[in-house]
């Protein structure tokens, strides 16, 4: 009964049955795998039960993907087309980014919690707090919340009834996406209630991240919050604390039962983000990695990027890799500087191992925008810097000051590096750039170090080694007969032995 209620059994099977799926994709992240065939035998007699009450005789299939092509909180749109798949139904921790081609229900799994112990922090900063409240949470306690909530309004009669508490909760953005609906539209939650009634009445903006959504009544800003989030500290959390760096936040870990109010670990991750801004400004050569193929609007962001880039007078390549990591990325060392297209909740990549810094489109909008400051604001998702990309870069011809080399450098004629309508098709374009860096090389290996290279031949031909050279005689030598025998004693060694 707890593997039924835990896996949303009833929901999954209703939600195949009604649309008419045969070929059903089940997506487990690792840790839940260990369940995947007791949830597949569960869901088979659900959907045969169904089956026998309407009278159908079509089968369903069942396939289970364990391995994710790039992160396990996106649906992987790729591992189901190898099957032919008509929808998925995703497990465990997700990011809710909307798909691009197959529609998903999400089953969040329900994490244990104690209520009066969750109400009991949520009550005490919220009576020594002047800012209203706003609860956020990770997805596997959204079936908690209305327990959280009920629990929350019996405590709040105990107390002094002239203190006035304002405590909101936001609200899951869906459990179902389609691919031709707007996910930011959709309003239903995975527990069955929307937007707290008494937040967000008034016409004002509204806000998401992580799966959640709520409004921010006219005349407020997010600054005037307190952030209440209820989960472990993983990448929705950072995403959180990114995004609203001006709040005040505090963290309930359930599972330990704590609360946690110092945040300071992922602030100083925030001023490490500023650094490896600043070391983009100086990059020349730029590689756009493709952290997804399944979230809505990669391939525009993918575009629109390029475009930015070469407008800033910079080289770009794009590169499919699956998961990136220091191996991978070490196969391309004329790159400065490494941009990740992915959902919010894999973009934070920690760089520290890699040979170059990766960074977010949004950290490339700032490093590549001569002149852009960072006010302090972080957008995570790349669907939200769409719309939002100069269309138009700055003037780069004047020298700007490096904050790395500590000096001012001139940037690359943009002219240098526009690829012309001509060079736009085919292989042409690098036929076009190889024989240009040929003949600015002229002979002279050392004249281009790594860093002032404009394109990939040229850092190529800055490198000392080239591949084999044959030098001199390249007859073949004769052959050596080795040695025979056992690593113990081979038999040359054995016949001095006896002599």
């Amino acid at each position: 009964m707890e593997l039924e209620t835990n896996y949303e059994i009833s929901s999954t099977a209703d939600f195949i049955h009604t649309r008419n799926f045969t070929r059903v994709a089940l997506q487990f992240p690792d840790n839940l795998l260990k369940d995947s065939i007791r949830i597949v035998r569960a869901l088979r007699a659900k959907l045969r039960s169904l089956r026998d009450s309407d009278g159908d005789n079509k089968d369903v299939g069942l396939f289970v993907m364990a391995d994710t092509t790039y992160g396990s909180c996106c649906v992987d749109e790729v591992g189901a087309s190898h099957i032919d798949a008509d929808c998925v139904i995703h497990y465990g921790h997700t990011c809710l980014s909307p798909t691009t081609k197959l529609p998903a229900f999400f089953v969040f799994g329900k994490a244990s919690i104690s209520i009066s112990k969750c109400v009991e922090n949520l009550l005490k900063h919220a009576l020594t707090n002047d800012n209203p409240v706003l609860v956020l949470y990770g997805l596997e306690y959204a079936y908690a919340i209305p327990h959280i909530r009920e629990a929350l309004t019996e405590a709040s009669t105990s107390y002094v009834s002239g203190s006035k508490l304002e405590i909101n909760f936001a609200s899951v953005i869906c459990s179902v996406i389609n691919p031709a609906e707007d996910h930011k539209s959709i309003h239903g939650s995975a527990d069955g209630s929307t937007t707290d009634e008494s937040f967000g009445k008034e016409a004002g903006t509204r806000c998401a991240i992580g799966g959640l959504n709520w409004n921010i009544p006219e005349g407020h800003k997010m600054e005037d919050y307190l952030l209440f989030w209820i989960g472990s500290d993983n990448s929705a959390f950072a995403n959180v604390v990114f995004t609203f760096n001006g709040c005040e936040i505090v963290r309930y870990d359930a599972t330990e039962d704590s609360l946690v109010t110092d945040v300071s670990q992922q602030l100083r991750i925030l001023k490490r983000r500023y650094y490896l801004v600043e070391k983009a400004k100086d990059a020349n050569i730029i590689g756009i990695l493709v952290g997804t193929l399944g979230v809505a609007g990669y391939l525009d962001m993918i575009h629109q990027m390029r475009e930015f880039i070469t407008r800033a007078g910079k080289k770009a390549y794009t590169l499919v890799m699956g998961r990136p990591n220091p191996a991978k990325l070490a196969n391309f060392p004329e790159c400065d500087v490494f941009i990740t297209v992915s959902c919010a909740q894999t973009a934070l990549l920690d760089s520290k191992e890699f040979f170059s810094p990766v960074i977010t489109p949004f950290e490339a909008m700032l490093a590549f925008n001569r002149g852009s400051q960072w006010t302090g604001a972080y957008v995570m998702e790349f669907q939200d810097l769409i719309r939002s990309l100069p269309v138009e870069v700055r003037d780069q011809s004047e020298a700007r000051f490096s904050f790395i080399k500590s000096g001012y450098i001139e940037d690359f004629d943009q002219q240098d590096t526009v690829i012309g309508k001509e060079d736009k098709e085919g292989a042409l374009a690098l036929e076009n750039a190889t024989e240009k860096a040929l003949k600015l090389n002229d002979g002279n290996l050392n004249s281009i170090i790594k860093g002032t290279a404009k394109s990939g031949a040229e850092f190529f031909l800055s490198r000392s080694y080239h591949g084999l050279d044959i030098n001199g005689d390249s007859s073949p030598e004769p052959y050596v007969i080795g040695r025979s025998g056992k690593a113990s004693g081979y038999e040359d060694e054995k016949s001095k032995q006896e002599s």
